[in-house]
């Protein structure tokens, strides 16, 4: 056991520093910078395109840089001062109109307009497009407690915030085109700029070239596209007349607020390194950083905004709690994973099975639990008697449409426990509930047993009626795995406690297709305790029935 105490701050810094949990990891990179680069305050940055509705993956870039920077704190115990800001694009210009947002023919009319300046197709309670849409980025964020600063793009531009930068961006604009212009095709480099000019006739965020520059000035010249005699408009850089296209963008946001920590998708690899290298031509230093995995939906495909494939914000919550989706965003960040529904039972599960194991591990352990950075270090205490996939499977078994059905199920099990007393499993109830409805219920098949199935059922029948009715979960189990003991389930590989062959998954897994129209489901003894003895016999017996049906 370790001799160090989790809750001395300087003992919890000198545990963190041998941790090679990834939070720590990235943690000790910023660590490193500012001891090069000593400052009174770092600064983690997150960003958001707010061309589609907030999806997993945002809140995923928030959480995750949540961890970073509790681990950052960790580090340096707290003595220099943090912020996160939430940054929002959302003076991009639309370039097409998403799949997943009504009145397509209104958005379509104003393609090429800033964000925050195209009228919100949802309803009349926001001024904007892109306000919509940072409102609900805003709301999930709040729900789940995050420390943040919400930033937005027009804000910044428009309030001379970018100002300064953007002179300098001009002034060196040699230095940027020189980094820019090998990464682009040559029809692309004959015209490209790093300044987008607001069109003052149209509003529309133009791609045009710039015939002239004046540094000095602050200004640049382009030909309106839309004048026939080929007029030539100056308009400053400043003051949200212009913006820049997003490579040199992201590169004057880091110098002009001094950014030290953001993370991007693994899509932007190359777009890290070439806006790295302007912030540099612009004096700053690239902020530190890691490229993440994409997650992809149930066909491959990576994730969208503006496809909407995936899961959204609001779905993951109507089956799932939020910390089951912290866990999935804290594991293996550089492993791409599919982000479909298919995911939520085991992370739900998982989030228990890592809460429970946490009293029982050493400081060292409990710094590699993912709990552990979900909850900023102060994981609450495990209280969750039954499992979701139990809850699942009762749902399933029991046809429950109401919670009360399964609360029935759950005091006989487990005595004293109520919604009163336990309103996170009332919570999860009502989740299971949800979840069954939309995802096990419509597929739910139940196959045929062979004859040596049916023989082994009615011996599984015959045994469970014997037992007494206060038999313990383990007491079932046992008596399951024995009369699962019988070819074809044996599996010469696993043997028993008392060394003879053991129990195929093959045996567990017909009981759940035969008696549940379900694949896989939670251990079997466990089930049978919460659903009742009676009533498992009854349901066997229902299946049997069903088999000998012409």
């Amino acid at each position: 056991m370790s001799t160090l105490d989790p809750h001395n701050p300087r003992d919890l810094r000198m545990l963190a520093e041998q941790s090679n949990a990834w939070p720590f990891e990235q943690a000790k990179q910023i660590v490193a910078r500012v001891r090069k680069k000593p400052k009174d305050e770092v600064l983690f940055e997150t960003g958001y395109g707010p061309s589609g509705l907030p999806h997993i993956g945002t809140f995923g870039e928030v959480a995750r840089t949540t961890m970073v920077r509790h681990a950052f704190r960790v580090l340096t115990e707290d003595k220099i001062k943090t912020r996160l800001i939430a940054f929002s694009d959302d003076m991009d210009g639309l370039r097409k109109v998403p799949d997943n947002v009504p009145n397509k023919e209104m958005l379509a009319q104003h393609l090429g307009k800033p964000l925050s300046r195209i009228p919100d197709p949802f309803s009349n309670e926001y001024p904007s497009f892109g306000a919509h849409n940072n409102a609900r980025l805003r709301a999930f964020l709040d729900t789940f407690g995050f420390d943040y600063e919400f930033a937005s793009s027009t804000d910044y531009y428009t309030s001379g915030k970018f100002d300064a930068t953007l002179l300098l961006m001009l002034e060196r604009i040699d230095e940027v085109m020189a980094i820019m212009l090998p990464s682009l095709r040559e029809g692309r480099a004959a015209t490209y700029s790093p300044f987008l000019p607001i069109c003052p006739r149209t509003g529309v965020v133009l791609q045009v070239p710039i015939v002239d520059h004046d540094a000095k000035a602050g200004t640049v010249t382009y030909i309106d596209p839309g004048s026939t005699a080929g007029e030539r408009v100056t308009v400053p850089v400043t003051g949200g007349h212009c913006k820049l296209q997003w490579k040199p963008d992201w590169a004057m946001r880091w110098v002009a607020l001094g950014v030290d920590y953001e993370m991007a998708g693994k899509d932007l690899i190359d777009s890290v390194k070439l806006s790295g290298k302007i912030c540099a031509a612009l004096g700053g230093l690239p902020p530190e950083g890691f490229n993440y995995e994409l997650f992809l939906d149930d066909k491959g495909q990576k994730i969208s905004k503006s496809k909407g494939n995936g899961i959204t914000i609001d779905e993951w919550l109507r089956y799932a709690s939020p910390e089951s989706l912290s866990l999935f965003m804290y594991r293996e960040p550089k492993s791409a994973k599919r982000l479909y529904f298919d995911v939520i039972p085991r992370n739900v599960d998982d989030y228990q099975q890592f809460l429970e194991g946490f009293p029982r591990q050493d400081a060292r352990q409990q710094l590699a639990n993912p709990v552990w950075h979900i909850h900023a270090g102060h994981p609450p205490q495990a209280d969750m008697p039954v499992t979701f996939q139990l809850l699942l499977t009762l749902v399933s078994s029991s046809n429950a449409e109401n919670a009360a059905t399964l609360w029935g199920f759950i005091a006989r099990y487990r005595r004293g426990v109520t919604p009163q007393t336990h309103p996170k499993l009332d919570a999860m109830v009502g989740y299971a509930i949800n979840y069954y409805r939309d995802f096990v219920a419509p597929t739910k098949r139940f196959r045929e047993p062979s004859d040596v199935e049916r023989a082994a059922l009615q011996d599984l029948r015959d045994a469970l009626s014997q037992l007494p009715a206060e038999s313990t979960a383990e007491e079932i189990q046992n008596v399951v795995y024995e009369i699962g003991r019988r070819e074809p389930f044996l599996d010469a590989v696993k043997k028993g406690k008392d060394g003879r062959p053991g129990v195929s998954l093959d045996w567990f897994n017909m009981l759940y297709q035969v008696l549940l129209g379900q694949e896989k489901g939670p251990r079997f003894g466990s089930f049978v305790a919460v659903y009742g003895l009676a009533n498992s016999v009854a349901m066997i017996d229902g299946a049997l029935a069903r088999a000998t049906r012409p």
